[in-house]
């Protein structure tokens, strides 16, 4: 398991720079960002996406470094569901196998977003399928 807290502030600082933005997210991060709107909400998403990164290299033991330069790793947002990390292959080939799962949630309240990961092992990663 793995927690990180992100300064919303602080990535609305970071996120002017469109170099850092291409540097650290993915395509599809940035196209979830950028349709929230303002500047404040689209921080906001990205402070979320990289708690997300950090909580997810904790909880696998994944050099953050890695992670932040690898441009398959993603956090998937959608309409119906909750947030999923897509996992590539050259960071653990077990996910795309299917023998490992992480579980990502997020939250955000005032100056400060939160992502809590837990990484799911085994035989009881199949169990939640569907």
């Amino acid at each position: 398991m793995g927690v990180d807290l992100c300064s919303i502030i602080r990535m609305k600082r970071a996120v002017r720079s469109e170099h850092f933005v291409r540097r650290i997210f993915h395509p599809e991060e940035i196209a979830y960002a950028d349709g929230k709107g303002n500047e404040l909400a689209r921080a906001a998403s990205f402070a979320s996406a990289f708690a997300a990164r950090e909580a997810f290299a904790k909880a696998g033991g994944v050099s953050m470094y890695k992670l932040a330069f690898s441009r398959s790793f993603c956090l998937e947002r959608s309409n119906t569901g909750g947030p999923r990390l897509a996992v590539p292959r050259d960071l653990d080939a077990d996910f795309e196998e299917g023998r490992k799962r992480a579980w990502v949630s997020l939250s955000h309240d005032g100056d400060y977003a939160v992502a809590v990961v837990v990484i799911e092992t085994g035989g009881a990663c199949h169990a939640h399928e569907t």
